[in-house]
């Protein structure tokens, strides 16, 4: 776990402890649209750099599809699941073979891991992923994570490596997530038409009025600025900064200098078990809650009970995730339910008291306990 370096700029990366690097195919891939061994040798010799000074770093990258268009006679990225799946599986190998042999040049060991987020949406992958990242980290490794394309469905399609590149950051308590893409910085519109580059971003409201445009599926790639943001707001709100800016600033970056956009981290650091809560438990359903409660729960930190929740929506059972939503609709929590939402209905607006009286002590406990819950920002 990381000593939690505190960083508040992009300079001070190079004192951090534990760095998780995002790097988009966008970066890594020639006109053609295979891999440019200059660009990846390149990241590379920056990465080794930061390592050489005392940073554990684990690089999430991009790339198996564009690694596996030109081994497959493919000339641009293909439109269609079965052939990105096919070009994923001959890419990987081919990818993680150019790493390995860029990262040996300063005898360096790289692993590799091929996740999905729906190996992490299970508890007991998401705590074997943790173990399995620790221990490599202490035995000197580079790894290399990438977004299982091969068997992954929707993931393909919406570039979701930057989404676990936050996950994985928060996954291990890094000190930053670095994003590195084609751009090198966030702009607050289309650089083409004006658009300025944003230095720094405090909070969600430093967003108003940025257009971010749609969710890429240019070129090689699947992700965009979206995405990124998107990521940068995941870590963001488990007390972990984030720098976006592009690849051919790496060396720039990851030696002190200032550049790209610098994300603020705010909030409290939240332990594996919450951010997994947060993040990415598939929630089974939803638990429709009063003004009153929604002050309880929120404000006050404190534990579901069942007089303030009003609906319930969903089918799951005891122990499932669930969203807690406002009366305005907007999810203010998730937590593991205590109750199925077969028993939940004859218990809604009841107090605990009246409950145990008439069902048993079971029916005493909270619908979801504080312990079990984290607060989302709505």
């Amino acid at each position: 776990m990381s000593a939690g370096s505190v960083i508040t700029s992009a300079a001070d990366l190079t004192s951090a402890k534990r760095v998780v690097i995002k790097i988009g195919s966008s970066s890594l891939t020639t006109v053609s649209g295979g891999i440019s061994v200059d660009a990846l040798n390149s990241l590379v010799h920056a990465v080794q750099q930061m390592r050489s000074n005392g940073t554990a770093v684990v690089l999430v990258s991009s790339g198996a599809i564009a690694a596996g268009l030109a081994p497959l006679g493919l000339a641009a990225r293909p439109h269609d699941l079965a052939t990105q799946q096919a070009a994923a599986a001959v890419g990987q190998g081919e990818l993680l073979a150019h790493y390995s042999r860029a990262f040996g040049e300063y005898r360096a060991t790289v692993a590799q891991l091929l996740l999905t987020v729906d190996d992490l949406i299970r508890r007991s992958t998401y705590t074997n992923a943790l173990r399995a990242l620790e221990k490599l980290l202490a035995l000197g490794t580079v790894p290399i994570i990438n977004e299982n394309d091969a068997v992954a469905t929707a993931e393909i399609r919406f570039g979701d490596n930057d989404r676990l590149a936050a996950v994985t950051a928060n996954l291990l308590h890094a000190d930053a997530l670095v994003l590195f893409s084609d751009v090198d910085a966030l702009y607050d519109g289309p650089p083409a038409q004006g658009g300025q580059p944003v230095a720094r971003v405090r909070s969600r409201e430093d967003l108003t009025g940025v257009t971010l445009g749609p969710r890429g599926r240019a070129g090689v790639g699947t992700g965009g600025m979206v995405t990124k943001v998107e990521a940068a707001q995941i870590v963001n709100d488990n007390g972990t900064p984030a720098v976006l800016t592009s690849a051919a600033n790496a060396a720039t970056l990851l030696t002190g200098g200032q550049v790209g956009t610098f994300f603020e981290a705010r909030g409290k650091r939240r332990g594996a078990r919450s951010a997994w809560l947060a993040h990415l438990a598939h929630t089974e359903g939803s638990l429709y809650i009063d003004a009153g409660a929604v002050t309880a729960v929120v404000q006050d930190r404190r534990s579901l009970l069942p007089a303030g929740i009003t609906e319930v929506a969903g089918t799951f059972d005891a122990g499932d995730v669930v969203e807690v939503a406002g009366p305005d609709g907007l999810v203010r929590a998730r937590g593991v339910c205590a109750f199925s939402s077969a028993q939940l209905p004859q218990m809604l607006r009841r107090s605990t008291a009246e409950l145990g009286e008439e069902l048993g002590s079971d029916y005493q406990r909270p619908v979801i306990h504080t312990d079990d819950m984290v607060r989302v920002q709505a």
